[in-house]
């Protein structure tokens, strides 16, 4: 995964600057906490939380076997994706 460091904020600018964080968020789509410099959070934007769900709810709808497909093609269509 690439993470641009323009969606990445530290945690004392997510406690003193929430707002710009949740724009931020809305823009990249998620944006990364750091403490201490160090990955704590992540914050989702509400856009990219319902697409989120969607896939786990259309997951969670397939059978046993339709979910192995599903899990197995993952690598090749991540490949793509990269």
């Amino acid at each position: 995964m690439k993470i641009s460091t323009k969606a990445i904020v530290s945690n004392s600018d997510m406690i003193k600057s929430y707002k710009s964080c949740r724009e931020k968020a809305e823009t990249f789509g998620k944006i990364f906490v750091l403490k201490n410099n160090q990955p704590d959070a992540v914050l989702i934007s509400a856009t990219e939380y319902e697409k989120l769900s969607e896939l786990i709810e259309y997951i969670e709808s397939l059978d046993e076997s339709e979910r192995s497909a599903f899990i197995e093609a993952l690598p090749a269509v991540l490949a793509k994706k990269g």
